[in-house]
């Protein structure tokens, strides 16, 4: 099969011929036919990171794709032709905790796609675990199907804040985890939900996911939103990432508040614990996801609740894919890039 092949940093992708995946017995081959380009694929090419990609590695975890492959354990459950959203791991499915299955599981059979130890879906075919297929409906584009894993991350951010109904939510960062956070918070109950982002593109992309307010990141947030709001924000959700800005957030933050932190920072930082102590702030880390995140935005974008294909700006086959990756480290207009076979 073709795929996009990560050769050594600060090197761009090649495209090159390599070995099709064999399914084990509690497996299935999917066909790519879309997969978006994910934040953490590009830290993880970026000579500071602290998860560097092994050379010879083909990324891509957001992907929806058409079984074409099963292995000899589950051709009860699965035939080819089957439309499948992939959640990103190959397990056996078999046991606890992988009947519970998450990206933050103690299994320790659990081997996650694209992200250095198995291939993924940068490429025209990609393994996953049986258990690991969740069946698109008839209605649910490939291009919707690729969503999903971007769109759970933000379901589960939300999930995680515990939310109270008609809340005032900060969402600092108007990128694909942002824009998801915006969205779900919105969906479920979030009175108002106000954006941190500099780039205008990216605050007119947050107006059609939920953001009902975009604000100034160059000024003082906290008095910005106490005017919008007529309140300091109960939640804030810092989905930049970036050395320094978790420090900045605690100061922003109202005493007794909730921070969740989705952006993924790769560098050492600094916090001032004793900001979090006078203020007794909460503070929540979270990661990726969990199957009935899946399962719930699925049933939402097949119900017509959600509309999550505008996200999408830019589409490439993989000849251009390399050329696609790169641009993101300086993006303009791009928000979600997906390639698509």
């Amino acid at each position: 099969m073709r795929a996009a092949v990560f050769k050594q940093m600060q090197k761009p992708l090649a495209v090159e011929t390599i070995a099709d995946p064999v399914p084990a017995p509690h497996d299935i081959i999917l066909k790519v036919r879309t997969c978006g380009i994910c934040g953490s694929d590009l830290h993880m090419t970026e000579p500071d990171t602290i998860m560097p990609l092994p050379a010879g590695s083909v990324m891509g975890h957001e992907f929806a794709g058409e079984v074409v492959e099963v292995g000899s354990a589950v051709k009860h459950l699965w035939k080819a032709g089957d439309r499948v959203a992939g959640f990103p791991v190959i397990c056996c499915g078999e046991h606890s905790p992988c009947l519970s299955l998450s990206l933050s599981s103690s299994c320790a059979k659990l081997i996650p796609v694209g992200l250095g130890r198995s291939h993924g879906a940068y490429a025209d075919y990609v393994r996953i675990g049986s258990s690991s297929g969740y069946r698109l409906p008839a209605n649910v584009s490939f291009r919707e199907g690729a969503m999903v894993e971007p769109l759970a991350v933000g379901l589960h951010a939300v999930d995680m804040a515990r939310m109270p109904r008609g809340a005032t939510v900060l969402v600092i960062g108007a990128g694909p985890v942002g824009l998801s956070a915006m969205l779900w918070a919105k969906f479920l109950g979030a009175r108002h939900v106000i954006v941190s982002e500099k780039a205008q593109v990216r605050r007119e992309m947050a107006a059609r996911f939920g953001a009902t307010d975009a604000i100034d990141p160059d000024q003082p947030l906290a008095p910005q939103v106490q005017e919008i709001a007529g309140k300091a924000p109960d939640i804030i959700f810092e989905c930049v990432g970036a050395p320094g800005l978790l420090m900045n957030t605690m100061g922003e933050a109202p005493r007794g508040g909730r921070i969740v932190v989705a952006g993924v920072c790769q560098k050492p930082d600094t916090i001032m614990p004793l900001i979090g102590i006078v203020k007794e702030l909460e503070i929540q880390f979270v990661l990726g996801y969990r199957p009935a995140d899946f399962d719930y935005v699925i049933a939402m974008i097949a119900s017509d609740r959600i509309d999550v294909e505008a996200m999408i700006t830019d589409v490439v086959d993989l000849d251009r894919l390399p050329a696609a990756f790169e641009a993101l480290r300086t993006p303009t207009h791009q928000c979600k890039v997906m390639l698509e076979n």
